[in-house]
């Protein structure tokens, strides 16, 4: 465990919905950085902030501290604000999934495995759809019966790797920091719909647009991406719901053909086959300079073609507009 709350994870809402918008989140992580220099960007809508030195420097808790952003955030940006609390940004980030709107989430110092015990697998960080049904199809459903698993076992089931991973977060452990200035290390974009959307063709196509995007942006800018994190907006009992999830790539990769199935895979493994969709956005994380990145050689002639009309495309969008080449299932 890593102690007192002093990681919050923000959760951004506009009031009346709606997404919170590139100036406007720039704007919000700029309020954050008068509270503390080490804040992490989580777009389209979230942001870590590791806040031990603020909270010396204000004399006040977590909680109090939060309470001040909030009122700040609703008075210079008309905004919204759930904040999940905790002494690591995992605990945090799940703290904040159960903050109801203008409230604050607290994990309590030595309450983090209470907290963890119910939840069911799926909820830890990193733990995905597959790997889920792996841990429940040996009964370990909740992370309280993976945290009092051995770690052997965890390992025989899932790899040595992830086994430590899955079992380190099941007890609370997280290695990683707030990383100041990380909306550098990402880039992002967005699509919102007009109204609630059920048909999965329109979020498919939203999100074909989005790897599209990204994918040319990261190619003109010689980069490539090692992730991605896909946001879903949609409609629940509670008003609107953002559910996030990321996911690393095989290898290094700025051709969109990649990016769009990982997209897809991600997608899948929300399970909204049936919401009502208000917006998705798209995160490419981990940039890298391209000549710097190791790439597969391919001996498939149909994915070498892929690559080959993707740097004509490339070169017909730098000349005409970005709208001068896109997939047919766009096009419509």
């Amino acid at each position: 465990m890593n102690g007192r709350a002093t990681i919050l994870f923000l959760r951004f809402r506009r009031i009346g919905g709606g997404p919170v918008g590139g100036t406007g989140y720039e704007g919000l992580l700029a309020l954050l950085g008068a509270f503390t220099p080490v804040v992490e960007a989580a777009p389209p809508d979230g942001a870590l902030a590791d806040v031990s030195g603020a909270l010396r420097y204000f004399g006040q808790d977590a909680v109090d501290l939060a309470s001040v952003i909030r009122v700040r955030a609703l008075a210079l940006h008309g905004v919204d604000c759930a904040i999940g609390a905790a002494g690591n940004p995992m605990l945090a980030r799940m703290a904040a999934r159960q903050a109801a709107p203008g409230t604050t989430f607290v994990v309590p110092d030595g309450r983090e495995a209470a907290f963890l015990a119910p939840r069911p697998a799926a909820a830890l960080d990193g733990v995905g759809a597959a790997t889920a049904r792996t841990l429940c199809g040996y009964g370990l459903d909740s992370v309280g019966r993976i945290a009092a698993a051995p770690l052997t076992t965890l390992q025989r089931i899932t790899g040595v790797r992830t086994g430590r991973e899955v079992w380190e977060r099941a007890n609370g452990i997280d290695r990683t920091r707030v990383v100041p200035n990380a909306a550098a290390r990402s880039i992002a974009a967005e699509r919102s719909f007009p109204r609630d959307e059920l048909d999965r063709e329109r979020h498919r196509r939203a999100l074909l647009s989005l790897t599209e995007e990204l994918g040319a942006r990261l190619r003109g800018e010689g980069q490539v991406c090692r992730g991605l994190a896909v946001s879903v907006r949609y409609a629940d009992r509670k008003g609107y719901t953002t559910l996030t999830r990321s996911r690393a790539l095989r290898e290094p990769t700025a051709h969109s053909a990649a990016l769009t199935e990982l997209a897809y895979r991600i997608q899948d493994s929300l399970g909204l086959q049936r919401a009502r969709v208000r917006g998705i956005g798209l995160r490419a994380e981990g940039l890298g300079d391209a000549e710097r990145a190791a790439r597969q050689l391919s001996f498939d002639p149909a994915d070498e073609r892929a690559r080959r009309i993707e740097e004509v495309s490339d070169r017909l969008r730098a000349r005409f507009g970005p709208q001068a080449v896109k997939p047919g299932r766009l096009a419509a």
